[in-house]
């Protein structure tokens, strides 16, 4: 099956932060793939803006060796490569000040697409939003692309959200969680609303319970000074791990509309439970073979940040009262593995006691690596000799099923950036979205500072802490074995 790239519109993308690590592992990589793909229109530029001093010449030596870097050496194209650097320049911008300002708008053209990306700190959100506006560059129908985090809470979040809204409306602030993009993610929802065979069943009636990982090899490593202030929850369960719980609990919306999606999933934040310290573990890594302790990169040996979190999760509406949603995410694991598994319930009745017990059907959808969808099955094994039952997967990776052998998965960055060209907010968080998981988060972060809790340890290359394997041990599940 071949995939139909459609070009969007021609654009000037200014994205500010053009020298740091993000645009150079992802957004600048992402681009130059969509042109290579054809998508790109060859009159589309970029717009490169930091503090840097630097000229056009320099910033495309700098692309050129993030593409050396970041893209698949069968998509360097050394033609193509030269064709992208030069829709290519660079403007240096201060940020608070006015240096810069009249450059950039005496650059950007009246009859195309415009998108502002901010790749850089929030502090830096309200000013270079506000200058947009006051020196004209920024127009009604320009696209604001803000990554994250949002806020480290919901005091901060909604500061974030009021600067944001002081310049541009809700319907052009495209606040991207990369998460969102992945075709496996998208294919949630076309399993979901577009297949009679799942839906009727996806409920408390049938569906035993959820579990949702994200789980990384790597450590903090350079980030540890950032991540101490933040953690796992706020940086993994607040934003990826809820959008992966939103898409997966949400009721259908009545259209394939950006905002009728979001309030869907705004339903489902504002239906979640309160977790209590009980069906909550946090864990830190130790040193090991593999690398120093988390403390040892945090560079605080007095540390009580989680660099692991499991919990239990309950939702309160019609469809899921009664069903667990068991989240779990952190650094230093086994293996570097993102999915939902959803674990239907066991057939009422087994008619096969003496020869096989049925084993629960169980539907896995993998975001990382090898993105895909199985669902087991229990069928016979072949042969005499009775009813011996298996369990068998039926697969679908989509590397095989739908592209041509040796193609890549277009890149979440890919997807979302685009989409931001086309005015599209299906796969972007609103404001009140956001505000209203931090409203549900807060609560549980602030009941672990006030008890000075500190994190259980866990080996460097486990699955984290003995305590997470009881949190399901104690209703008789288990984790789904990262190994598997």
């Amino acid at each position: 099956m071949v995939s139909r790239t459609i070009p969007v519109d021609t654009f000037d993308l200014v994205l500010f932060g053009a020298t740091g690590d993000l645009a150079a592992r992802k957004i600048l990589p992402s681009l130059y793939r969509r042109f290579l793909a054809g998508q790109m229109p060859e009159d589309a530029r970029i717009i490169g803006a930091a503090r840097s001093e630097m000229d056009d010449a320099g910033f495309r030596k700098l692309v050129s060796e993030a593409l050396n870097e970041f893209v698949s050496k069968a998509k360097r194209d050394k033609d193509q490569i030269k064709a992208f650097l030069a829709q290519c320049s660079y403007i240096p911008i201060d940020a608070k000040g006015d240096g810069g300002w009249a450059q950039l708008k005496e650059a950007m053209r009246d009859d195309v697409v415009k998108a502002f990306y901010f790749s850089v700190a929030p502090s830096l959100f309200g000013p270079l939003a506000k200058r947009l506006r006051s020196h004209g560059i920024a127009c009604e129908d320009s696209r604001l692309v803000v990554e994250k985090p949002f806020g480290v809470d919901l005091e901060t979040a909604k500061q974030l959200n009021a600067d944001l809204a002081a310049s541009f409306e809700e319907a052009q602030i495209y606040r991207i969680d990369h998460f969102l993009g992945k075709e496996t993610v998208q294919n949630l929802m076309a399993v979901r609303f577009a297949n009679v065979l799942f839906e009727p069943l996806w409920n408390e009636r049938y569906i035993d319970h959820v579990q949702i990982t994200v789980a990384e090899t790597v450590g903090v490593g350079g980030r540890g000074a950032y991540y101490d202030t933040s953690g796992a929850m706020r940086d993994m369960v607040q934003n990826h791990l809820m959008q992966l719980l939103c898409l997966t609990a949400m009721e259908p919306p009545t259209r394939f509309e950006p905002d009728l999606l979001r309030d869907e999933k705004l339903k489902v934040i504002r239906a979640l439970d309160p977790v209590d310290k009980s069906e909550l573990v946090r864990g830190q890594y130790k040193a090991g073979s593999e690398g120093p302790s988390y403390q040892e990169d945090a560079e605080n040996p007095d540390s009580r940040t989680e660099s692991f979190i499991a919990m239990k999760i309950g939702i309160s509406n019609w469809r899921w009262k009664g069903t667990p949603f068991y989240l779990r995410t952190g650094k230093r694991m086994t293996k570097r593995l993102s999915e939902i598994v959803v674990q239907f319930k066991e057939t009422p009745h087994s008619i096969f006691e003496r020869d096989g017990h049925a084993p629960a059907n169980a539907l896995t959808i993998r975001l990382q690596p090898d993105e895909g969808m199985d669902l087991s099955m229990t069928i016979k094994e072949p042969g005499p000799g009775g009813m011996r039952l298996v369990n068998v997967p039926l697969d679908m990776t989509f590397a095989d099923a739908l592209g041509p052998e040796g193609e890549e998965i277009p890149d979440a960055y890919e997807r979302l950036i685009m989409d931001v060209i086309r005015g599209n907010q299906t796969l972007f968080m609103r404001g009140d979205e956001v505000e209203a998981a931090w409203a549900w988060t807060d609560p549980i972060i602030e009941g672990w500072v006030e008890r000075r809790a500190q994190p259980y340890a866990y080996a460097q290359g486990s699955s984290g802490p003995e305590e997470a394997l009881a949190l399901l041990h104690r209703d008789n599940r288990r984790w789904r074995d990262l190994g598997d």
